[in-house]
């Protein structure tokens, strides 16, 4: 059966969710709605997906936004893109959708970092044959999505679970139950004012921007209603004092957004309402829990270590991606970006050290 690649529309929103949900590298990343949310901000999805016999084997949601020169604009596709890499008909099929789109919207290059781990060599050829250049700076945070996670494979009981996690961590998320901390679950849109409340707080202590609370309205709109994430608040004496945004898809939890107030810390919230999240993951049907980044595996005495230690308290699997790289179509203006980028990194590195000066 001969493979066909379309652009989709609107009507096609469920079905391409449908495989997303049902892929084994399928990602919340490359869902309709977050290309939905990421619209928002400025991008426009662009939804690719490759059809055999009515059925999509292969997909990519791609990101596009402007670059400020003669309007060129660079591809991004967050996650993606999501076939089986065996199936290299399916493979060249995409990439040649993706190439008639760069040429439509005068796209420099496509930028990609899969769900795929960095050991795996089918996707490492492919990737190399196909022309990709590594787009990988530096280590732990410094990609658009982090290189390294934690990620728990969650299918065995919870009692097992538990009894596999760190003696510290099993002993913090008792003494939060102990005093009395509450975890309210699947919360409605009324409690987001008071998590983004935290949020800011959290970012002020820490010292990270976050985005606005219209963009976490949008998210809650376009995410938690479709069930495709939920939203958690710890409470203690009627107080919130954390809170945290989940996401799932088919059987995937990822923990995206965390916020604790400076108030009651000593109450372990954060660890009750991680270890709550993973019991309703397992509920909804998830086998993997994402506890999203970290750093790397760095030593003790790295100023990062303690969300290291934190994730790695669960028994989570230490994951290494495969990283970013770039499908260059212009070379000229693919350089005119590499040049630009660091003058934009560099004013957000200001922005965030005016930030602590105000401390």
């Amino acid at each position: 059966m001969a493979l066909e690649t379309r652009l989709l529309q609107e009507k096609d929103k469920e079905l391409f969710d449908h495989f997303m949900a049902t892929s084994p590298k399928g990602h919340i990343l490359q869902t309709w709605e977050w290309g939905d949310l990421k619209a928002f901000t400025g991008w426009t999805p662009l939804r690719l997906a490759v059809f055999e016999d009515e059925k999509i084997v292969g997909a990519m949601s791609i990101l596009k936004r402007p670059l400020p020169i003669l309007g060129y604009s660079l591809f991004y596709s967050s996650r993606g893109p999501v076939l089986d890499i065996n199936r290299q008909d399916v493979w060249q099929a995409l990439l040649a959708g993706a190439k008639e789109q760069a040429k439509l919207h005068k796209a420099a290059f496509l930028k990609i970092d899969p769900d795929v781990l960095s050991e795996d060599e089918k996707w490492q050829k492919a990737i190399q044959e196909a022309g990709f250049i590594s787009a990988v700076k530096g280590e732990g945070f410094e990609s658009v999505q982090p290189r390294y996670v934690y990620r728990l494979d969650i299918s065995p009981d919870e009692d097992i679970l538990l009894a596999n996690c760190h003696q510290k961590t099993r002993y913090n998320i008792r003494l939060a139950e102990k005093k009395g901390v509450q975890i309210k679950k699947d919360c409605p849109k009324e409690d987001l004012p008071v998590f983004y409340e935290i949020l800011t707080e959290t970012a002020k202590r820490d010292q990270f921007l976050i985005r606005s609370y219209a963009y976490f309205e949008h998210f809650y709109d376009l995410l938690v209603p479709q069930g495709l994430a939920s939203l958690f608040l710890a409470t203690y004496e009627d107080q919130v004092i954390a809170g945290t945004l989940v996401f799932l898809l088919g059987d995937k939890c990822w923990y995206i957004y965390g916020a604790s107030s400076n108030q009651h810390r000593n109450k372990m919230p954060n660890y009750l309402i991680q270890w709550q999240m993973i019991r309703w993951a397992k509920e909804h049907g998830a086998t993997m829990y994402d506890f999203r980044g970290v750093p790397g595996d760095v030593p003790e005495d790295h100023h990062l270590y303690g969300l290291v230690k934190f994730k790695k308290g669960f028994n989570g699997d230490f994951t290494q991606f495969i990283g970013e790289y770039d499908l260059v179509y212009h070379p000229f203006f693919y350089r005119f970006y590499q040049l630009a980028e660091p003058f934009y990194q560099n004013k957000v590195k200001k922005i965030i050290k005016k930030i602590r000066g105000k401390k």
